[in-house]
């Protein structure tokens, strides 16, 4: 009870730093494992929507005899495009709604000409470029699929 003179009520200020130093690495290490998996998550999304959008991207082609211009754009998948070239069969629309990004942006298309079509994502940010969670992702990158 007694030592010294002093009373051995309560834990001193050491103590308490020690356990609130084990508490904010613990939370940091769970809080870095959820982070991760959620842009993992993120990023399988982006793979399934450059799937579906292939998908309706061929069904395209194989009415049309080709794929839609970079200025027709994923708007020829859900409305029958003007300009050139203009759709030889159009039975569209070959995608109920334009899809969005899991960041709530649009995908953006190239038609790189012959018969090779890429479709984007520009990552959290929505802007070319970037890295981490910024970075932009393509359906041409075949190491995320």
């Amino acid at each position: 009870m007694l030592r010294n003179g002093r009373s051995a009520a309560g834990f001193t200020l050491i103590e308490l730093l020690i356990v609130l130093i084990i508490i904010v690495v613990i939370t940091g290490l769970v809080a870095q494992n959820f982070t991760g998996r959620d842009q993992a998550a993120m990023r399988q999304a982006v793979q399934a929507d450059f799937n579906t959008i292939e998908n309706a991207l061929q069904m395209y082609r194989l009415e049309n005899s080709h794929y839609p211009s970079t200025e027709q754009g994923l708007d020829a998948l859900m409305n029958e495009p003007s300009g050139s070239p203009a759709p030889r069969n159009w039975r569209g629309p070959y995608l109920r709604s334009a899809p969005r990004d899991p960041w709530g942006n649009d995908y953006d298309y190239v038609n790189h000409g012959n018969n090779r079509i890429e479709i984007i994502s520009y990552g959290a940010d929505g802007q070319p470029g970037g890295e981490g969670d910024d970075a932009d992702l393509s359906s041409l990158d075949d190491d995320d699929r």
